[in-house]
Formats: C-alpha cells, structure tokens, sequence
C-alpha cells in the first residue's frame, strides 16, 4: 500500500511496537498491517482538516474512533501513544504540512483527555 506519508507512518508503528511488544505476540504482521492502515485513515482525517483550515474535523475524527475503540475494550491511552508516535515522527521527518498535523493532533489528544474526565463515573 502506497502512501504519500508511509514514511512517517512506517516509523511511527515502529515506535508504537516498540513501546508494546506485547503487540507484536498478540497480533503479529497482521496487526502491523492493521495498525498501518488505520494510520493511513488517520492521516486522511488530517489531511482533510488542514485543508479546511479546522482542527475539530481531526478532533470529531478522533472522540469518535476513540469512542469505538473503548467500546471494544481498547483505552484512550492507546490511541493517545498512537499520536503520540505520529508527532514524533512527524518532528524526525519534512512532511508538508507536518506543523499543520502536530498542531491538530496535540488538540485531538485534548479533546480525548476532556471527554474522559467528563465520562468517568462521579464519586
């Protein structure tokens, strides 16, 4: 699968497996694939936001995967460390609009951070 950000998203997976090897025992070459893919979504979402000039299109984007995701039995931090890794490796490489990206992802990052305070169960 080509892609114009493969190069970011090739290290960022890498940096992900290798904060969980435990990733690599449960779900193999598949799972990198997976995670691959569903990177090159992410970058589709960012895309589209910078190219309306919205960083909500990103951040809708990513309360509601997230809200899949944990629906699944998958946490926030999850996909959190997964943009994480993104940012990283937008800093390691000359992507366009990578500026753009890192900006979008650190308020998506908030926007989940906001929801989980606002859905944890009052004491």
């Amino acid at each position: 699968m080509d892609n114009k950000y493969k190069n970011v998203i090739d290290k960022a997976v890498e940096k992900l497996y290798e904060r969980y090897p435990e990733l690599d025992e449960r779900f193999g070459e598949a799972g990198r694939k997976k995670c691959y893919e569903d990177n090159i979504h992410h970058f589709n979402y960012l895309e589209s936001a910078a190219d309306v000039g919205e960083a909500k299109v990103f951040s809708d984007y990513a309360l509601w995967l997230n809200s899949v995701l944990v629906s699944r039995g998958m946490k926030s931090d999850h996909l959190i460390d997964n943009f994480n890794c993104i940012m990283e490796s937008l800093d390691e490489t000359d992507v366009e609009k990578g500026k753009t990206f890192e900006l979008y992802l650190k308020q998506a990052i908030e926007s989940i951070h906001t929801a989980d305070k606002e859905n944890l169960p009052s004491t």
